[in-house]
């Protein structure tokens, strides 16, 4: 895992978001730092068991929320991709929790250590976003679609599923 300089500078303005848990702002890529996102293309289940676009959902959402507004980004650190892992805001929002508590991305705790672990619970019990149906967590469905899976096999295949 790459590390940022101690120092690392807040990176603040527009943003171009890139998928659910990811955007540029001044041209640096920016993974959301505590959650993981359905990929673009992936798909999942919901409440009336009918397939639907939930990573393309997820960067919708994210999109429709932040745009027009200034995005601060607090570096942590940087991964293994190049990308800097930040605790973003927009309007004072913190963008992981927003995207979190929608049901829209994954809280992954061993980042986290927990910081979205309320607002998933009760997404959860909620019924909202991925939780009112199956989906493939992103990691499995990243896996699947190195080894040479298709779209549709990988969302909904006979792969572990919630």
């Amino acid at each position: 895992m790459a590390t940022l300089p101690a120092a690392a500078a807040d990176l603040i303005g527009r943003a171009s978001i890139v998928d659910g848990d990811t955007l540029d702002v001044h041209g640096e890529r920016i993974r959301l730092w505590g959650i993981d996102a359905p990929e673009s293309a992936q798909f999942c289940r919901g409440r009336d068991r009918k397939p639907y676009r939930c990573g393309a959902l997820a960067a919708n959402t994210l999109d429709a929320f932040a745009r027009g507004k200034l995005v601060r980004c607090r570096p942590i650190e940087g991964d293994r991709y190049g990308r800097i892992v930040a605790r973003c805001a927009a309007g004072g929002a913190d963008l992981g929790q927003f995207m979190v508590s929608r049901g829209l991305a994954l809280e992954e705790p061993q980042y986290s250590h927990g910081a979205y672990a309320a607002d998933q619970l009760a997404a959860r019990r909620s019924g909202r976003g991925i939780w009112s149906g199956r989906f493939v967590e992103p990691p499995v469905y990243r896996s699947c679609m190195h080894a040479g899976g298709t779209t549709l096999l990988c969302s909904d295949g006979e792969m572990r599923s919630r």
